[in-house]
């Protein structure tokens, strides 16, 4: 089940959503867990603000999402219905197009045998600024079951009590792309206070 599944394509790093789509099967969605990636999503908020997701993957069993509520950007990630992670902007995002972004950098292996996933730091920005983090001590191992990828919504069962199905964005969503090239936002800061907090 950890093998990468055979594709006749070149591989791709990166993936690009638009709303209205259908929910991409988990067979055929990128592969997220274990690894350095970002999701980065083009929006335009209204005057009076927006709300709903963005992109998600999964559901109450198991999932992340992330989305907008109260003005704020959100990420939330859902270890097998067991724990929630989540991290929100420290500002509000205003009217105007933006882009958002969320960023994971495993800050340690995995350990498939019992059941977790890399841990590692979880980043938010809007227009390339730092906006939000925090480390999860454990994400999800291999997969999300079920585990559709969804752009501008979340179909079936919420990923987070944060809110309620569907939850779709009310905003101008542009697109999502997903990057799993690794090539991550340098923030020397954060950087400098995790290697201090492992000394």
């Amino acid at each position: 089940i950890m093998t990468e599944r055979p594709q006749i394509t070149e591989a791709r790093t990166s993936y690009t959503f638009r709303p209205g789509t259908q929910t991409l099967p988990a067979a055929v969605a990128p592969r997220v867990l274990n690894r350095p990636h970002s999701v980065t999503a083009e929006v335009e908020i209204p005057p009076g603000g927006a709300e709903g997701v963005l992109l998600c993957q999964g559901t109450t069993a198991g999932g992340w999402s992330l989305y907008l509520k109260d003005g704020h950007l959100h990420y939330a990630h859902n270890y097998v219905q067991r724990t929630l992670h989540h991290v929100a902007s420290s500002e509000s995002v205003p009217q105007g197009q933006h882009t958002l972004r969320f960023e994971f950098e495993p800050t340690g292996a995995p350990d498939i045998a019992h059941g977790k996933g890399a841990p590692g730091r979880a980043q938010l920005y809007i227009d390339g600024r730092l906006v939000g983090e925090t480390d999860m001590p454990v994400t999800t191992p291999i997969a999300f079951n079920p585990g559709g990828m969804a752009c501008g919504a979340n179909p079936g069962s919420a990923i987070t009590p944060d809110y309620q199905a569907p939850f779709r964005f009310t905003g101008t969503l542009h697109s999502v792309t997903v990057d799993l090239s690794g090539d991550l936002i340098v923030d020397a800061p954060s950087e400098r206070r995790m290697h201090m907090a492992r000394q």
